[in-house]
């Protein structure tokens, strides 16, 4: 590794990439630790929302600004009434390869002055995007039964994709609460109810977990980016032992 004066022959500008991808490389093993750990408490935080009571939304109003991670996927129920006369329909939904809409139905709770919106399920795509589905609701509904979740997300969001089309249902591509809230005029809640698959007025529900990638995975990487930092640490030193060896020969 060290000539016969103890010194290294390997050029300057050889050092300063093998220190560039070293920082880089461990930079990346380290993050991936992090994100492992971030992975970690998150899926304890859902783990925990899906054994958690069933949250009472009229007794136990979710604050304004509070970790909505914590509450993902806990079972709620809530009393008031659907605001039938104005749905909102979420295109672009894919079920078992096929075009289609989430029905999104604004639910009044009672002795507030917020409602929720209650994702009933998936509904096919019409003859063509002029002919929408029909959701009406067949009954009076005055409790809803079903989970918190995020809006549904898009990959790649265009430009206006949350403002809704004229008439009602209205056709949204993304779903912002506030932008929506101001269509109904009045508040809403920053997330959805996603409806119990065995209540009554809904579509298809196949409620599934958000697939994430686990701890271990990131941690594998996080193996794969230190064993490149200890591959380009050895093959660093070899070279520079070789170019001595070569020297030394000379």
């Amino acid at each position: 590794m060290m000539n016969l004066n103890g010194k290294f022959k390997f050029p300057l500008f050889g050092w300063v990439v093998y220190l560039l991808l070293m920082v880089l490389l461990c930079s990346l093993g380290f993050w991936q630790v992090k994100r492992a750990e971030q992975k970690t408490l998150f899926l304890q935080q859902q783990q925990l929302a899906i054994d958690a009571p069933l949250l009472n939304l009229n007794l136990q109003p979710i604050l304004d600004g509070a970790n909505l991670d914590a509450v993902r996927y806990q079972k709620v129920v809530v009393a008031g009434r659907y605001d039938e006369a104005h749905q909102f329909l979420i295109d672009n939904q894919i079920m078992d390869g096929k075009p289609g809409y989430f029905v999104l139905t604004p639910f009044l709770i009672d002795q507030e002055k917020r409602a929720i919106l209650v994702n009933r399920g998936w509904v096919p795509l019409g003859r063509d995007r002029n002919s929408l589905p029909n959701v009406a609701l067949k009954t009076t509904v005055l409790q809803v039964n079903g989970r918190i979740n995020f809006f549904p997300s898009v990959g790649i969001k265009l430009k206006d994709a949350e403002i809704p089309s004229d008439g009602w249902p209205s056709v949204v591509q993304v779903v912002n609460h506030d932008v929506l809230a101001s269509r109904l005029g009045y508040d809403l809640y920053s997330f959805q109810i996603e409806l119990d698959p065995k209540a009554s007025e809904g579509y298809r529900r196949n409620w599934q977990v958000s697939p994430i990638l686990s701890p271990e995975k990131h941690l594998a990487y996080a193996v794969q980016w230190f064993g490149l930092a200890l591959t380009l640490t050895a093959l660093f030193f070899w070279i520079n032992n070789r170019k001595q060896s070569e020297d030394s020969e000379e």
